[in-house]
């Protein structure tokens, strides 16, 4: 919403851009770039509604993009000093979920800003990467069927010299059917446990016996097996951070909630459903 309401203000603002004088000073936080009766809006203010703009923004002029910025505080002060009266049950609500959201970034930010050291992503990968196991990657085509008596005789036609992608082609119901039954690469987690459990058992070029799931029957043929490569330490920074950002917060947040009282027993015998009732709030 708030992008949308900025957008036609830097519009504006682009097509009657002129040249902006350098400033050689930064102002400080609380500096008044504007007021509008009695409020004052600083460069504080500008600075944090620039700070959730999308990344695109970076792109504007900077003259444009700091007009357009203070153009919008304004005109959002002005709106909001028309507000008459109290504030909608849904503004209310909007506000305190706002107010919480802005706090608890804040606590994050502090809490998780210690957690990214060299050290400590060096451990992480060490115990994620380093000493684990290496990863066998598995490459397979399998024909899907509704019944185990189909599979059973498309497995009869390959001992009889039938071609799987050939019967693939003609008699599977899944996707990879057009492609032959073929597979990309996979690993561990990434087919459901019965599918994959008949794929490690094989050995190149075996095919299963008829195997079922959740989706069907499945003939299953091996085609290739590869050792996945570990990954150095750089190609994983991003995921090793996030983890150990993630850590970090829930450490800190299991020990707010044993010091405090959470009761969660009003939600009890609720209809879950509810949730998506959107049009509750407009009563």
């Amino acid at each position: 919403m708030l992008q949308r309401l900025l957008a036609p203000v830097l519009i504006a603002a682009l097509a009657a851009a002129a040249p902006a004088a350098a400033q050689d000073d930064t102002p400080a936080l609380d500096t008044v770039m504007a007021t509008v009766g009695d409020t004052e809006i600083t460069f504080g203010h500008m600075l944090a509604l620039r700070a959730t703009l999308p990344q695109q923004y970076s792109q504007v002029p900077a003259d444009v993009l700091f007009r357009g910025v203070l153009d919008q505080l304004v005109q959002q002060e002005l709106l909001s000093q028309a507000q008459k009266g109290e504030l909608s049950a849904v503004a209310r609500l909007r506000l305190d979920n706002e107010r919480r959201t802005i706090m608890a970034a804040d606590v994050i930010t502090e809490v998780t800003g210690d957690a990214i050291t060299d050290k400590a992503l060096q451990e992480a990968y060490d115990s994620k990467y380093a000493t684990a196991a290496d990863e066998t990657e598995y490459r397979a085509s399998h024909i899907l069927l509704k019944t185990e008596e189909e599979a059973k005789a498309v497995i009869q036609e390959l001992e009889n010299g039938a071609n799987f992608a050939d019967l693939a082609k003609e008699r599977s119901t899944g996707p990879s059917g057009a492609s032959g039954g073929k597979l990309g690469w996979f690993g561990e987690g990434m087919m459901v446990p019965e599918f994959f459990e008949a794929v490690t058992a094989l050995d190149v070029a075996e095919v299963s016996g008829p195997v079922k799931t959740q989706f069907g029957w499945h003939v299953i043929k091996l085609n290739e097996t590869r050792t996945k490569e570990k990954p150095n330490l750089e190609e994983v920074r991003g995921e090793l951070a996030d983890t150990l950002r993630r850590q970090a917060l829930d450490a800190y947040v299991a020990k707010l909630e044993a010091k405090q009282t959470v009761d969660r027993s009003g939600s009890e015998g609720i209809d879950t459903a509810l949730i998506n009732k959107l049009d509750l709030l407009e009563n």
